[in-house]
């Protein structure tokens, strides 16, 4: 399975790794946090169908899925599977508005 991470999905996980360094002074949760992103998408590649469909009025989203990041709850993984492409779009936490943030979402060259 080929795996494309988004731009803004990067950058997600980068804000919540700081955010565990920095804001917590929390090194181990800040590593524990990607290896669970990793876990997680490691796991989608497995079996690309399990997560929950998100339905938006985004075309360029069409299909979207989300699979929560084990250990970190709130915290979801937003994809789109597709042949042998697994698209991570975004990786967000469950307490943000994120209808606003996807519907917003333009297509990207992965």
């Amino acid at each position: 399975m080929n795996v494309f991470v988004r731009t803004a999905a990067r950058e997600d996980i980068l804000r919540q790794y700081l955010y565990y360094l920095i804001e917590k002074d929390a090194v181990r949760a800040a590593e524990r946090f990607l290896d669970a992103v990793q876990a997680a998408t490691e796991k989608l590649c497995r079996m690309p169908s399990m997560g929950a469909p998100k339905t938006l009025d985004n075309p360029s989203l069409s299909g979207l899925r989300s699979w929560p990041v084990s250990g970190f709850p709130a915290m979801r993984i937003y994809y789109i599977h597709s042949g042998d492409d697994l698209r991570i779009i975004r990786v967000l936490h469950g307490k943000r508005d994120i209808n606003p943030l996807l519907e917003e979402e333009a297509a990207e060259d992965d």
